[in-house]
């Protein structure tokens, strides 16, 4: 089975064009920093399960989480409410630590996605949602998380659900041809749902299959009655 065979194609696929923009309903992990770290504390709060002894990265798994509420709004400490809606997760930094310089110098901010998503499913080896560590993931290494499709998995045909602002969107893909690179769904955002449909070889056999089960199950009863009858 090759993918995305050599043509003509001219790739110009730029990650930057389809970077993933922040939602409503997207939750974010956001990490003030500084030269002074006292000073990072109000915009910091740690959970109430925090000691004093614990490791930087248990630290870090015990920072806040912000969720983008439904006008694409976070509350921050002393910030108050922060539009973050619509922009990448870059411009939302850059939008922190301007607004954050009225209260610390030469601020440091690092926002993560807590719940970028993507789900496979279909004629894969193992379908199933997986949560990401970064955003900038292509439909391939999402395919290659869930071990690939099978060899029943129609390639020229894969179906890619996109949700945007409650407005969801369909989008084939023909995986074996290289103009795919250039497609504005090669890369994913948050809660793309793949979908791998089986060939007609499958969908037959498994039509066969429900027949069969059918033929048997009545065959039995047939056996049981004759069996009774002629007792």
């Amino acid at each position: 089975m090759v993918y995305l065979q050599p043509d003509s194609t001219e790739i110009s696929t730029i990650y930057e064009q389809y970077i993933p923009k922040i939602q409503t309903n997207d939750i974010l992990t956001i990490v003030v920093t500084a030269a002074d770290p006292k000073v990072t504390a109000p915009f910091n709060p740690l959970s109430t399960m925090a000691t004093s002894n614990m490791t930087q990265a248990v630290d870090l798994a015990l920072r806040p989480t912000y969720t983008v509420n439904e006008n694409g709004d976070i509350v921050l400490p002393m910030l108050g409410k922060i539009k973050v809606s619509g922009l990448t997760r870059i411009q939302a930094i850059e939008k922190l630590r301007k607004e954050l310089s009225q209260y610390i110098k030469d601020p440091g901010v690092n926002i993560n996605f807590n719940n970028f998503r993507v789900s496979v499913l279909g004629e894969v080896a193992r379908p199933g949602s997986f949560i990401l560590p970064t955003e900038r993931v292509t439909v391939l290494e999402a395919l290659g998380m869930a071990g690939d499709m099978t060899i029943r998995g129609v390639r020229q045909n894969v179906l890619l659900i996109r949700e945007v602002d409650g407005q969801k969107t369909m989008q084939r893909l023909d995986l074996t041809k290289q103009e795919t690179l250039n497609s504005p769904y090669y890369y994913l955002a948050q809660n793309d749902v793949i979908y791998v449909e089986p060939n007609k070889a499958q969908i037959n056999n498994s039509k066969l299959g429900a027949n069969t089960n059918i033929i048997i199950s009545i065959a039995g009863l047939l056996i049981t009655v004759i069996s009774v009858l002629t007792r």
